[in-house]
């Protein structure tokens, strides 16, 4: 079997590196001149580093990571969790991206990637598919993998109609820098008033990265370094937080990603007979459930895991799609009831409710090595 991968991202390289494990023929696409990861860090619950642990590169991925358990405060510093939550439900693993990228790269072999390389659209039939590319001739395989984002070409001409679009109102800053002294323990995330939330927290190679994020924003004006702090004073009242401040005032403005957070519209299907999608290019969410990546993954995970137990394709993606369509149909209703919390008790309570689902409910990828 022979795999095109659109896009070399995390997800389009956590496929190639499952699949390389696996013994199986692919090739990675990715528009870019190089593969590189923009964001500042990602976090990874157990359902995400399952995946890896089953394709082989567990270890590797670990040392990478710094352990979080998580906290929500309000504006004046009062702290929360869910009663009859569990450690379990907050805790998760905090990876670089940059470092991420170049570790599942390596592991998907310099041979498996093509950089300058992007899919524009397909053909399929039922023996296989034919991938267009922006530059260059077609190509056969067997199956391809949207994991192109959630501007998928991929998903446009799988799914007409399917376009992602902003979500109204709701904004992100972030930033990573090197560790000032702001506590170390743990992680501080904030919900404060005017639906904004932000935080910090200590990541890899003695970094900090940080966050705010606001829903119903009014028009912006300024500069990023301005607009996060004039966001700061909604969730850092009384003195409580004067690291996050002291942190997006040390970051330069060139240096703070912005971003008018996109949504991909709920699909009808994630996979036709040849064409799969995964990551954002198949659910791209708001993000303030943090679970983005892992579900990304956790996809790899799933449609790795079906291929692998049958030898027709078009019968493995259609049990993918199953299981992923019932899988988002709950993540999209936890989403929203986070994304709705008013306070940081209520902020806490649907955070744990969704994360206990999420690992409670999640695949069991025994196998993805060969046997």
């Amino acid at each position: 079997m022979r795999v095109i991968i659109a896009g070399g991202g995390i997800v389009g390289l956590s496929a190639a590196a499952a699949l390389r494990a696996q013994g199986t023929e692919f090739v990675v696409c990715e528009q870019a001149e190089r593969v590189r990861a923009a964001g500042a860090s990602i976090g990874l619950w157990r359902n995400a580093l399952e995946v890896f642990d089953a394709a082989g590169i567990g270890q590797r991925v670990a040392e990478l990571g710094t352990p979080i358990s998580t906290w929500f405060y309000d504006e004046r510093g009062a702290a929360f969790r869910a009663p009859g939550s569990t450690e379990q439900d907050h805790a998760f693993s905090l990876l670089p991206r940059p470092e991420l990228n170049a570790l599942l790269a390596d592991a998907a072999g310099p041979a498996g990637v093509r950089v300058e390389s992007r899919v524009v659209g397909f053909d399929e039939d039922e023996r296989g598919v034919t991938v267009h590319f922006a530059d260059g001739p077609s190509e056969r395989a067997d199956l391809l993998i949207g994991a192109d984002g959630v501007y998928s070409k991929v998903r446009e001409r799988l799914l007409p109609g399917s376009v992602a679009a902003n979500h109204p109102g709701h904004h992100a800053w972030r930033g990573v820098l090197p560790t000032r002294g702001e506590p170390a323990e743990g992680s501080v995330l904030t919900v404060g008033r005017e639906r904004t939330r932000g935080g910090f927290t200590r990541t890899y190679g003695r970094m900090t990265m940080w966050m705010v994020n606001q829903f119903d924003c009014a028009p912006l004006a300024g500069t990023a370094k301005q607009q996060a702090l004039e966001r700061v004073a909604h969730i850092a009242e009384d003195g409580w937080n004067a690291a996050l401040a002291g942190l997006i005032e040390a970051t330069p403005n060139e240096a703070i990603l912005h971003n008018q957070i996109m949504r991909v519209p709920e699909l009808p299907r994630f996979a036709s007979g040849r064409v799969v999608l995964v990551g954002d290019a198949a659910h791209g969410l708001s993000p303030h459930i943090a679970a983005g990546g892992t579900l990304g993954v956790e996809d790899i995970g799933v449609l790795v895991r079906e291929l692998a137990g049958r030898q027709d394709v078009p019968a493995a993606l259609e049990a993918y799609n199953a299981d992923r369509l019932a899988r988002y149909s709950r993540v999209r209703e936890h989403s929203l009831a986070v994304e709705n919390a008013v306070d940081a008790a209520g902020y806490a309570k649907h955070y744990a409710a969704f994360s206990h689902w999420m690992l409670a409910e999640r695949p069991r990828i025994e196998q993805i090595l060969p046997r």
